[in-house]
């Protein structure tokens, strides 16, 4: 029998990472049991001071879970969770799961027109919601109906003295809660919910196999569509974590919770990789350099994952105070290039690595990353993950690898990819080929060692912040306006590594641009990392000769002007 040959990279892994991870068997349910039985007594939520231990979560879980019972929450069921980064998310998810239902994450400062979008795609009639977001789907349009509604209100899980110096914005408290009172039928607290007795032990559990998640993006082609991932697709990726992260121990981390839990990279370092190693998940409902510099002085960090910006952010400033973040040992950026300036900063300041990592929503979303150790190597992203493949093909004939060393599309194969595209077979066949490959959009080089490095995009998707934002929906929104003919979007760099949103437009005759009005007009239907930083007239847009526009083409002629 011949024996299988590791692939080339897995030779600059850290020392002590395998090449294979033991797969799952059971289901992220089974796992939350299991850390509430090992790790008990330990603190697994941290809020503003106030904690939660493994016991006080896995109690609150299944009170939560019998809740959702009673409103009609069953196997296979959609459950909206519309919260930013609170204990009471965790919860939720969990809750969800232990039903056998599926959780679909929404970002709470979507516009009533974001959420209608999705809400018309997965059907939820069930929703858990951040009480200051609540009227945005009290009354969707047409036939999109929430029939339950959990109102959450995320002070509560703070220590008392602290919930009035939270500053969040959003709109003001006294409205929302006129809003609440106005219609009750629909609408109970998380108090109520949690006040119901404890689902019975014998209620059935999900599988592995089974749908855990909706989350929505992009994806490679523009149209916003839900990403099925399963619990073992979410198990396995919390998995290939606890591997990379090689020397981690389990119920001894302290997990900084910076990035968004209803974005793929926060949801597997939070609510799936957090509760496999037993970790104190130290969490923020949005990132705040002042409110992580002061909880680093309590609660010392030992994983801290983001993206570019907020690492600069947090080092000038701990640099700037004198405040010591030496306890963190890893340390991941994903979402955006990341530049060399970022890493000389972090490592300075830290004394740890830096190191940047890929992913998708479709793969859970990590797929590659560089290693803990002298072998990184800055400017790529790195090497595929333990059990994780990957091919370089050409762009136009997928099927087909290219020639070492020539660019071509990067393909991907591992237990962390996604099971399909929600009520979408067509675009889902698009991207997951035969054999389980899924095509990435970006075009990349490897080098001898198989580090890989991304050198352009097949898709037109624009990244900012590390959300993705579909360019043909900023266009519809700006062609809505009464005094815009046409309109091109695309992403132009930043120094910070990242892209910002730029449109170009033609306006109507006898009309002329008002680019700070045309701003405010898209503020009111799009989330605002979403609304172009700039718009600029122009006289045509450049099209194809079957009339589609050529945002290339659009994007060069901005770049030429600047």
């Amino acid at each position: 029998m011949t024996a299988v040959q590791e692939p080339l990279w897995v030779r600059n892994y850290q020392p002590g990472v395998p090449a294979e991870i033991e797969l799952p068997t059971e289901s992220l349910t089974a796992m939350m049991d299991d850390a509430v039985a090992r790790f008990g007594p330990k603190v697994a939520l941290e809020f503003f001071g106030a904690e939660t231990t493994y016991e006080q979560l896995g109690e609150q879980i299944e009170r939560a879970a019998e809740g959702l019972r009673r409103m009609g929450v069953r196997a296979g069921h959609r459950v909206a969770v519309i919260l930013p980064n609170c204990p009471q998310y965790l919860v939720a998810f969990y809750a969800v799961l232990r039903l056998g239902a599926v959780v679909v994450g929404h970002n709470p400062l979507y516009t009533e027109r974001e959420l209608r979008h999705q809400f018309e795609n997965h059907g939820a009639q069930v929703a858990i919601v951040w009480d200051k977001a609540v009227e945005k789907i009290q009354d969707f349009p047409g036939d999109v109906r929430v029939t339950s509604i959990v109102a959450v209100d995320i002070t509560k899980a703070m220590p008392r003295l602290k919930r009035m110096a939270l500053r969040l914005p959003l709109p003001s408290i006294r409205r929302t809660r006129a809003g609440l009172t106005a219609k009750t039928e629909r609408t109970t607290s998380w108090e109520q919910l949690l006040s119901a007795p404890r689902l019975d032990p014998a209620h059935p559990r999900p599988e592995v196999k089974d749908l855990a998640a909706l989350q929505y993006t992009s994806g490679t082609t523009g149209v916003p569509k839900g990403v099925m991932l399963t619990h073992y697709n979410l198990r396995s990726n919390a998995l290939q974590g606890r591997a990379w992260m090689h020397g981690a121990e389990e119920g001894k981390e302290v997990i900084y919770g910076v990035l968004p839990m209803f974005h793929a990279f926060g949801l597997t370092l939070y609510l799936t990789f957090s509760v496999l190693m037993g970790a104190r998940l130290v969490l923020f409902p949005r990132f705040d350099v002042d409110l992580v510099l002061a909880a680093a002085k309590k609660s010392k960090p030992t994983v801290f994952c983001a993206v570019p910006p907020i690492y600069e952010k947090t080092a000038h400033e701990s640099k700037e105070r004198g405040i010591d973040l030496s306890t963190i040992r890893y340390a991941i950026s994903g979402a955006m290039t990341l530049p060399a300036s970022t890493v000389k900063l972090w490592e300075e300041v830290s004394g740890g690595l830096l190191v940047e990592g890929y992913g998708l929503t479709e793969s859970s979303p990590v797929a590659l990353g560089n290693p803990f150790a002298e072998t990184r190597r800055n400017g790529t992203i790195g090497v595929p993950f333990p059990s994780t493949l990957m091919r370089v093909a050409d762009p136009e004939h997928p099927e087909q690898d290219v020639e070492p060393g020539t660019p071509g599309e990067l393909l991907i194969k591992g237990p962390q990819v996604f099971a399909g595209y929600w009520n979408n077979a067509e675009d889902t066949d698009e991207v997951l080929l035969p054999g389980g490959w899924l095509r990435t959009g970006d075009i990349v080089t490897v080098d001898e060692d198989g580090f890989v490095k991304v050198v352009d995009r097949r898709k037109e998707l624009i990244i900012t912040g590390g959300f993705n934002v579909s360019p043909s929906e900023v266009e519809e929104v700006l062609r809505s306006h009464l005094d815009v003919a046409e309109a091109a979007v695309v992403g132009l760099p930043r120094p910070d590594g990242g892209e910002e949103v730029v449109a170009a437009v033609v306006m109507n005759p006898d009309a002329e641009l008002d680019e700070a009005a045309l701003r405010t007009y898209c503020r009111g239907r799009l989330t605002p990392y979403k609304v172009p930083r700039r718009i600029v007239a122009i006289g045509e847009l450049p099209k194809s000769m079957l009339g589609k526009v050529l945002r290339r083409q659009v994007r060069t002629q901005l770049l030429e002007a600047e």
